[in-house]
């Protein structure tokens, strides 16, 4: 099961610059959240905050009725054993297999013995479709595949909290879907609470429960993912759709001249695309934090874009998913 973490008033600077200030926002226990934003505002150093690598100047990370950003660096380490992170390139060690980078983490962190680590590392290795490459070494495999090492590793000690920095670098569509459906599978299993940090738009489509957004120093917006994919901020409604015109250029921000020069030629934002159907376990079951499509937009007023919630097949999920909400419960109960 996971853990809620609570961040409030937040702020980290590298010496006089401002990476991102006053930063609040819940991740709820067990839920999948996606943090968004254009290059170079500190996503992947709010990721290292949370987990302590790097000490805020303000503000408090609550985790389990402990404060991570202020406390002794014994308490730190404990707290550290209820994370697991996925690195961007897997981070994984050259000169050992995979079967050793995966068994890293329980031989340096436990006393379980050999029979014991291997049984858990072939569990995982397993679970992330690798049970038959452990002897293979890092250079001999995929990009693919070293992320998916990597995941099995940060899975070894049954993390309540697990952070994935830009899973999808590298990767190509079909790979990136496939690790999509692995995260989504996972999180039903785990139930763990998962962040993950990523540039990816259909990623952020379709796979959390909630979205966050970091631009110009501070948090845009965070909260459940049709209230971002139908918001009209600027900012949000640019990124997640992935237009030129809006705040956001070349150069990350665009400067006021460029802002009034879009304003005075009249440039449209264009309709918001449909808000697809949030992405199912492989075994067709609900995740304990779904929401049902559509509820979020109901209770606050608010239109789904013509054709919202209809998957590839044609098929409606709005009406789709008290279906499988009876189907879920029987299965479960």
């Amino acid at each position: 099961m996971g853990v809620e973490i609570a961040v409030e008033g937040l702020t980290k600077a590298f010496g006089k610059q401002v990476i991102w200030e006053d930063v609040t926002l819940t991740l709820p226990e067990g839920k999948i959240s996606v943090l968004l934003g254009p290059s170079g505002t500190g996503k992947s150093v709010f990721l290292k905050s949370l987990v302590g690598l790097l000490r805020p100047e303000r503000g408090h990370i609550w985790i389990d009725g402990h404060d991570l950003a202020n406390c002794s660096e014994n308490k730190l380490y404990e707290l550290r054993r209820l994370f697991g992170v996925l690195f961007q390139d897997g981070a994984l060690f050259g000169s050992l297999s995979l079967y050793d980078n995966v068994a890293f983490p329980l031989r340096e962190h436990t006393r379980k013995s050999e029979r014991e680590i291997r049984d858990i590392v072939m569990e995982k290795m397993e679970l992330v479709g690798l049970g038959d490459a452990g002897a293979k070494l890092p250079g001999e495999i995929s990009g693919g595949m070293r992320k998916r090492a990597g995941l099995a590793r940060a899975l070894v000690l049954d993390p309540e909290i697990i952070l994935f920095d830009e899973p999808d670098s590298g990767l190509d569509p079909v790979r990136t879907a496939n690790l999509n459906q692995l995260i989504v599978d996972l999180n039903a299993e785990t139930q763990a609470t998962f962040l993950i940090v990523t540039h990816d738009i259909n990623t952020a489509r379709t796979v959390p429960d909630d979205i966050g957004m970091l631009y110009r120093r501070e948090l845009v917006m965070f909260g459940p993912r049709e209230m971002l994919l139908s918001s009209d901020e600027p900012v949000v409604r640019q990124f997640l759709n992935a237009r030129r015109h809006g705040p956001i250029g070349m150069s990350e921000e665009k400067d006021v001249s460029e802002l009034e020069a879009e304003a005075s030629m009249g440039q449209d934002p264009g309709r918001l695309p449909p808000i697809p159907p949030q992405l199912l376990p492989s075994d067709g079951r609900l995740r304990p934090t779904m929401r049902p499509p559509g509820e979020w937009l109901a209770r606050h007023g608010v239109t789904a874009p013509p054709g919202s919630f209809v998957d590839d097949e044609g098929r409606d999920w709005v009406e789709e998913y008290p279906k499988l909400l009876m189907a879920s419960g029987r299965s479960r109960g």
